[in-house]
Parts: C-alpha cells; sequence; structure tokens
C-alpha cells in the first residue's frame, strides 16, 4: 500500500485548505469511487480529504417552492426523508432504487454529482428537474454542470455543498437496472413544471452521460400521457453500445422507462 495521508476537518474551508496544500489532495465522499480506485492502484492520492463529518453538509430543507439537500446527505437519508416524500416523491423514490442497503446508507448526493458516472440515477433528477449545484464557490445551473463521462463544471478543489430543486406539479422516475451493480442500464426522469414546462433526462443510455431527451419533452407538453410516447421514436445516433445492450436496445429503453416514468408521476 502506497502511503497517503487521511484528513478529517470540521468545516468546507478548513476542507479547502487541506486540498490546496495537498500535492495530489483528493475528496472523500461516500467512497464508492475513491476507494475502489485506491485499491486498483489506478489513483495515488497524496492527501485523502474526508467530507463526511463536516455536520454543515448534511440535511435537508424545504422552504417555499425549493428542496435543498446539502451535499453529505446520504441517499438513505433522501429516501426516507418525510419533506423529500411529500414535495418531490420522485426524487425519494430515485433514491431508494440507489444501489444496495450498504451504498444508500454510505453514499452521497455530492459525491455521485462530482463523479458523474453515466450511468448514476441522481444526474437524471438534477438535469431534468433543472436543479442548481451549489459549491463553495458559487451556483451552477444543472444545464451547464454536466460535461460529459466522470466530467463536470467544477474546477479543481471546488467542493459541492448542496443542490436545490425546484419543487415540480408532476415528476416520475423510472430505470431498468444492472441485475448486480443497479446502476443504470437506462434510467429516466420526467417533470412538468409548475409552469407548464416539461424536462426529461435520461441515464445510463448516452455515449456522453446524462441528457436531455428532446423528442419525449415534445410530446409530453403536447400531452402528459404514457400513451403520447407510443409512437414516438428515439434515434440510437450517440448511445452506448456494449455488452450490456445495443444502441437500439438503449433506445427503445429510454421511450419504454419514460413512459413508466410518466404513469408513476400520474
Amino acid at each position: 500500500m502506497y502511503e497517503t495521508t487521511y484528513h478529517r476537518p470540521s468545516s468546507v474551508d478548513e476542507a479547502a485548505a487541506l486540498f490546496a496544500k495537498g500535492k495530489e489532495a483528493k475528496y472523500l465522499a461516500g467512497g464508492h469511487t475513491l476507494i475502489p480506485v485506491m485499491k486498483q492502484r489506478l489513483a495515488s492520492p497524496s492527501d485523502v480529504i474526508d467530507l463526511g463529518k463536516i455536520k454543515d453538509l448534511a440535511g435537508v430543507e424545504v422552504s417555499g417552492d425549493t428542496v435543498t439537500i446539502k451535499a453529505a446527505t446520504t441517499h438513505y437519508d433522501v429516501a426516507t426523508n418525510a419533506a423529500v416524500q411529500k414535495a418531490i416523491a420522485a426524487l425519494a423514490h430515485l433514491a431508494s432504487v440507489i444501489g444496495d442497503p450498504a451504498v444508500r446508507h454510505r453514499g452521497t448526493i455530492g459525491g455521485s454529482l462530482a463523479n458523474n458516472d453515466p450511468a448514476a440515477d441522481y444526474p437524471a433528477a438534477v438535469l431534468a428537474l433543472g436543479a442548481t449545484v451549489k459549491t463553495n464557490k458559487r451556483s451552477i445551473p444543472a444545464d451547464e454542470f454536466f460535461k460529459g463521462l466522470f466530467s463536470t463544471a467544477l474546477n479543481d478543489g471546488e467542493i459541492i455543498t448542496a443542490v436545490s430543486f425546484p419543487i415540480p406539479a408532476k415528476a416520475g422516475y423510472s430505470k431498468f437496472p444492472h441485475p448486480a451493480s443497479r446502476f443504470a442500464l437506462t434510467g429516466v426522469f420526467v417533470v412538468k413544471t409548475k409552469s407548464g414546462d416539461v424536462r426529461v433526462a435520461a441515464t445510463g443510455a448516452s455515449q456522453n452521460g446524462v441528457m436531455r431527451v428532446g423528442t419525449i419533452e415534445a410530446a409530453l407538453k403536447a400531452n402528459w400521457s404514457a400513451a403520447a410516447l407510443d409512437n414516438v421514436k428515439i434515434s440510437a445516433d450517440g448511445l452506448m453500445n456494449d455488452t450490456q445492450g445495443t444502441s437500439d436496445y438503449r433506445a427503445n429503453l429510454i421511450k419504454v422507462m419514460a413512459q413508466r416514468a410518466v404513469a408513476a408521476a400520474g
């Protein structure tokens, strides 16, 4: 095992200062990505800075038309939070189907978004709901946050502190999970905003990570129903084609998961 220095800061400012001092520092959230890649020697950070014990980074707040989830809040806490269940039930449902119980009790929303795995669940909710990702330096709209596979708008050393979700009129999420990892082979989050706009995001399907699905958005804006998508055709261009499923298969999954998500939203 190579040498690394473990830190457990008590504040965001302290964490940022430790990162700045480190030669090759890494932040640790839930640890489901960093620890495995360290074990495989694909990463060898000089300093590991654990954000999990910073009290100001955990919790859920509902104010007016916004649900704010702080970055170190676990998937389990999102899934079981009564305020989230009431305001955005689809978001609580999404958190409840991430991984397995061990993952849900340890993984965090901030860690998931910072990693931006192309098959992760949270990016679909953030993009479809038009959320705002807040950091220790700025606020980033969802449409500007995701930059491709494992890539985001975060600058080196920047820390996600919270995510603010506008409360929609209707929302639903459905995914076809990998039977072992429970990552999404394809997952679709559908939203009808209080102003009548429709936003739809798919995860696990595109070669570039989470994406908006304009054809489904247009169909649902004209008629919010699962049946409205019966004749919609999803292009396979740019979709993943691997041992888990062809691009055509994923194109069909986008449509089917969208229909299920709309049915769940009501």
